[in-house]
């Protein structure tokens, strides 16, 4: 018979003490603060749409850039790092959540200069994030073009 692990053994008397995560609070949280961003979201395409007679295919560019400069201010002024730690999963909507990551890698390494500190840092998540994206779109062209002469 093996002898159990002295680490394997203290995680099972501690498991009592540790406090149970308030689970549906926090998906709760996520819910409303990723809806909110979404009506944000929504409202500045509508704004787009009436004010300036776009249509909703052509205010979609101008809603995401917006989206992303609100992001990145909100960030810069430390306002989006309190909503993260309170909405947790639901800040990261994907275009807030990423002009979020990209800003924060660059103020953290401002003090290095603007080459070698923010250019540098804030592409180490987006070259990951932009070449995942880039071989998957490939991917699926070629399924797709595969499929169209298929039938």
């Amino acid at each position: 018979m093996e002898k159990p692990k002295i680490k394997d053994d203290y995680k099972n008397q501690i498991k009592e003490f540790q406090p149970k995560p308030p689970y549906f609070l926090n998906c709760l949280k996520a819910f409303i603060i990723g809806g909110l961003i979404c009506i944000v979201g929504q409202g500045i395409q509508n704004f787009y749409i009436h004010v300036f007679n776009f249509s909703e295919k052509e205010a979609s560019n101008p809603t995401a850039g917006t989206l992303i400069l609100l992001s990145a201010l909100l960030t810069g002024f430390g306002v989006y790092d309190k909503l993260g730690q309170f909405a947790g999963a639901g800040s990261a909507v994907p275009i807030t959540g990423f002009a979020n990551s990209m800003t924060s890698a660059a103020i953290e390494h401002r003090s290095e200069g603007v080459v070698l500190g923010v250019a540098t840092n804030m592409f180490k998540l987006a070259g990951s994030v932009i070449v995942f994206g880039v071989v998957a779109a490939y991917v699926v062209g070629i399924i797709r073009y595969f499929y169209g002469i298929a039938f």
